[in-house]
């Protein structure tokens, strides 16, 4: 009985050390490996959960026969951390991790933030600032001869010149700084799998030049005769202004750097986008098109690899990041929105990329499998839950396009709106053996949602927990159209259909919306009247998104240039903290620790009739009659039973 316990045992410390992708030289030794292909080096910890880039990547590699690695938040003091698995034999794969690392260190405020998600125990400090560059060039003491490939969102949104938000300044290329022998940008499968093949065959790094979805260094004599395109359809490479040109805190060089912005943008489509390229002094990078997107077999493939769903065995703390998502399903990624605020599309690209129903429904059963799982599915979604299967009528005409959104300044024509597969798939999911609970937590895109009185009706009857978060961000026209969001009267359509299907249901449930203040284009005029707005509705907004300027999106290039990319005209912004705090506690008007910054933005704009005791005013006066101390002291006293002096004759 014993010898058969300790083969159990035996059997289960086996799994545990072959289960994961290898992150000790335990666990690489018990699949009899010498070294590794590919090493992955990763700013997060390591859960191997498909919500993660660095698993998806290393597994995506494992399936196509590679031996895969990963250091996850290595010592970034110390090049020899980096050296625990040996030398790879193809090239190391480089992520800062699931978000950019100044983001995920720093609010909007530019405060530190107290918790990092995507650390064991959502502990601090175990990865540096500018995550990418630090790793890379450690990477470049340690195995100086290894090819670095480098990838990830903070690499994607960093690939050409950029605001940095942080540093007051426009940065060059994050490949210049990472000294990496490639960028790959984007969602990277495509791309690497080229690479670790090109690479298994003996091609040197620096003949990888073709590849789709990929940057590299030029250096001086290679780049300068290229071939410079005059027309959309040429194919020939187009120039972005250089470095040099939008660096600088001036007219001429912001203007440059919003005519950078918009050429950028028009790009981004794997169908029609020509190579770039941007010179950085004596160097350039040069930027081939966009990979191609993954079909829906390839996408089933990705998501059906065996991944754990687990935290890696080493790490004895929770990470909170994997809590949120362990139960949850990605059924899509892109998005065709546009809003300039998000650099989802810059990542992720404008194409949705849909898994079948059939490959939903094998991760369900593996859901189940899960020893906490107890049949409630936090979310069934993507980047927005409901653009499922959305694509364009006519593949010539998408693979043409340079529209930058499909939605914005109305639905285009050429559009299928069409809900009925995400309504079939999520009424098989709520009918799997052990589904108790399915909720749409990643988003619902409004303007869409309001064509498919179906989708508002499952919706609403079966995949809220009585409140649904919505993002109509603003009401104010001009504000919405720096946004390219929809306008309100969109919002309000699809609040009543919500509202009518939640009664029909029989179910008492409302809608949060979020808004974001500070954000280009919005003066403390059009936040008074965002303000006066919620107040009249009731709507005491909990959360208040203040815009962050994150590298690369269009609203960021107005924030830096104080001109609208698209129309080259000017565009106000709130620059500094104080003018962002003031903007952000006029929608806070309802919560007394914001009051003294409401008025004070009520006194700039000249609005001191909303500071009163009326029912028109949106904040009380800091002292005397109708303030909130005497207020208070009032009410105390009616508490306490004191009745009130009679008045003096």
């Amino acid at each position: 009985m014993g010898a058969l316990v300790s083969l159990r045992r035996k059997g289960q410390a086996d799994e545990r050390l072959t289960s994961f992708l290898p992150m000790t030289r335990e666990e690489m030794d018990a699949r009899g490996w010498n070294e590794l292909d590919i090493l992955i080096v990763n700013g997060d910890a390591y859960v191997d959960h498909p919500a993660f880039g660095g698993a998806i990547i290393g597994r995506f590699l494992e399936a196509r026969g590679y031996r895969v690695g990963m250091i996850a938040q290595p010592d970034w003091r110390d090049p020899s951390s980096m050296l625990r698995l040996g030398v790879p034999r193809l090239f190391v794969g480089l992520t800062a991790g699931n978000l950019d690392s100044m983001l995920n260190k720093l609010t909007a405020q530019k405060k530190t933030r107290g918790e990092d998600q995507y650390s064991p125990n959502g502990e601090t400090g175990h990865r540096p600032n500018r995550a990418s560059i630090v790793y890379a060039n450690l990477l470049r003491q340690a195995m100086p001869k290894v090819p670095i490939v480098l990838g990830g969102i903070e690499a994607s949104l960093r690939r050409i010149a950029h605001f940095d938000y942080w540093s007051e300044s426009v940065r060059r290329s994050i490949l210049l700084d990472a000294k990496a022998d490639l960028l790959v940008f984007g969602m990277g499968e495509r791309p690497v799998w080229e690479i670790a093949d090109r690479l298994a065959k003996g091609e040197h790094v620096r003949d990888l030049r073709d590849v789709r979805g990929t940057a590299h260094v030029r250096n001086k004599g290679e780049w300068e005769d290229l071939p410079k395109s005059r027309f959309v359809h040429d194919k020939k490479v187009l120039w972005l202004p250089s470095y040099d040109e939008v660096c600088s805190d001036d007219a001429k060089s912001k203007e440059a750097f919003a005519r950078m912005s918009k050429a950028f943008q028009h790009e981004t489509n794997p169908g029609n986008g020509r190579p770039l390229i941007q010179p950085h002094g004596e160097q350039a990078v040069y930027y081939n098109p966009p990979a191609e997107p993954l079909d829906t077999s390839l996408m089933d493939k990705l998501y059906d690899m065996p991944f754990t769903r687990k935290v890696h065995w080493s790490y004895e703390a929770p990470i909170p990041a994997y809590e949120t998502v362990k139960h949850s399903i990605v059924t899509m990624r892109g998005c065709f929105g546009g809003c300039t605020f998000c650099s989802i599309t810059e990542h992720e690209g404008r194409v949705i990329q849909s898994r079948s129903a059939e490959s939903v429904l094998r991760e369900v059963r593996a859901l189940r499998r899960m020893d906490d799982f107890r049949g409630v599915i936090t979310d069934v979604g993507g980047p927005t839950a409901n653009m499922y299967q959305m694509k364009c009528k006519d593949e010539r005409i998408e693979k043409a396009c340079r529209r930058l959104s499909c939605v914005h300044p109305g639905v285009c024509e050429n559009l299928d709106t069409n809900h009925g597969p995400l309504v079939d798939l999520l009424k098989k999911v709520r009918e799997e053996k052990g589904v108790r609970k399915v909720f749409l937590a990643s988003g619902v895109r409004y303007d869409l949602a309001e064509r498919s009185p179906e989708f508002v009706e499952a919706l609403a009857k079966h995949h809220v927990g009585g409140q649904l978060s919505v993002a109509p961000e603003h009401i104010d026209e001009d504000v919405l159209d720096k946004m390219k969001k929809p306008g309100v009267e969109s919002y309000e359509r699809f609040a009543t259909m919500f509202q009518c299907a939640s009664d029909d249901a029989g179910k008492d449930q409302h809608l949060v919306p979020y808004y974001i203040s500070g954000h280009p284009g919005s003066t403390l005029d059009a936040m008074i009247t965002l303000a006066l707005h919620l107040k009249k509705q009731g709507v005491r907004p909990r959360q208040v998104q203040d815009f962050i300027p994150t590298p690369m999106s269009m609203a960021t290039a107005m924030f830096w240039t104080g001109l609208d990319p698209f129309t080259g005209t000017p565009v106000y912004t709130a620059k500094t903290m104080a003018d962002k705090r003031k903007q952000k506690a006029l929608l806070l008007y309802w919560d007394p620790t914001h009051h003294d910054l409401a008025r004070e933005a009520l006194v700039d704009a000249g609005r001191r009739d909303l500071i009163g005791s009326g029912a028109d005013a949106l904040v009380p006066p800091a002292t005397g009659k109708g303030s909130l101390p005497m207020h208070m002291r009032r009410e105390a006293r009616t508490k306490a039973g004191i009745r009130p002096q009679a008045k003096r004759r």
